[in-house]
């Protein structure tokens, strides 16, 4: 004998159902999870920042747009530094773009101070977030305006006839470089502002590390023409692996690609490692 039909369930039983899941909010993701979903908030918010107001990004194109057209121009016709055979204004350009980029997060822990003293950064301790999310959204927020930045920088360049290149894969190596070498220098930034604790300070201390890294970098001249002491200073600098990597990538020179991405990718890792470690300290 055949069992009898399982009977379907009540309109009433099905209600119930519905009603359970309003009232029993949803799970929380673990932290791993968490942490793709707040890189692109963190991002979301950055661009939302531009697209209302554009001035930053203006008065940003000044500077690099001023060593283009005045010491590369000058450079190129002086030839004054050696470029293997190659103009000084295309030797510059890739240099330019990776200041832009590290002048734009060096910076970047005076925005975290500023939302501790907001109480932001306090709201954001208590969410089930790990604080390694938190600082990766921001220092790749970072990167996304770096790119930018350095978006302006290859037009304005392009537009003085630097001959670069257009090949899809290397400008997408090129945006992975800017965004890695920027998650850095930011993760840099934020550290430095665990330790300060002051944006003071922390404008003190940016100030007086930039022109190092910059001139400590082979962003204006080859490391062949550098003195001992300075070469060695440039081997430990990221900027100098940034720079390596743009050059290769964008004017085709000798260029150490995968190595560059390496350490630059293990900075990053160490820097957000940093930054997330002092994140607590930043907030009491």
């Amino acid at each position: 004998m055949s069992e009898a039909p399982v009977a379907p369930p009540t309109a009433s039983a099905e209600r119930t159902d519905g009603i359970d899941l309003l009232l029993r909010p949803p799970q929380p993701r673990a932290g791993w999870r968490l942490l793709p979903a707040r890189v692109a908030a963190m991002c979301a918010v950055e661009l939302q920042k531009l697209r209302h107001d554009r001035t930053e990004l203006y008065t940003r194109a000044v500077q690099p747009a001023l060593w283009l057209l005045i010491f590369g121009q000058t450079f190129t016709r002086i030839k004054a530094i050696p470029t293997d055979g190659i103009p000084y204004v295309d030797y510059l350009a890739p240099g330019i773009i990776a200041q832009s980029a590290m002048f734009i997060a060096i910076f970047y822990g005076i925005q975290i101070i500023w939302e501790r003293d907001a109480g932001i950064l306090n709201k954001l301790l208590v969410t089930p977030t790990p604080r390694s999310a938190l600082i990766t959204g921001k220092a790749f927020a970072a990167g996304v305006k770096s790119l930018i930045q350095a978006v302006v920088v290859i037009v304005i360049a392009a537009l003085l006839g630097v001959a670069l290149t257009w090949n899809p894969l290397k400008l997408l190596g090129v945006a992975a470089i800017v965004v890695l070498a920027s998650a850095f220098f930011s993760c840099l930034s934020m550290t430095i502002a665990g330790v300060v604790l002051s944006r003071d300070r922390l404008m003190g201390i940016g100030q007086a590390i930039t022109m190092p890294l910059f001139f400590g970098s082979n962003a204006l001249y080859p490391v062949s023409i550098m003195p001992g002491w300075l070469q060695a200073i440039s081997r430990f600098n990221p900027l100098s692996y940034q720079v390596d990597a743009l050059r290769g990538l964008l004017l085709g020179t000798h260029a150490h690609v995968a190595l560059d991405l390496a350490v630059l990718l293990v900075a990053a890792v160490l820097g957000i490692t940093a930054a997330s470690s002092l994140l607590g300290r930043l907030a009491r």
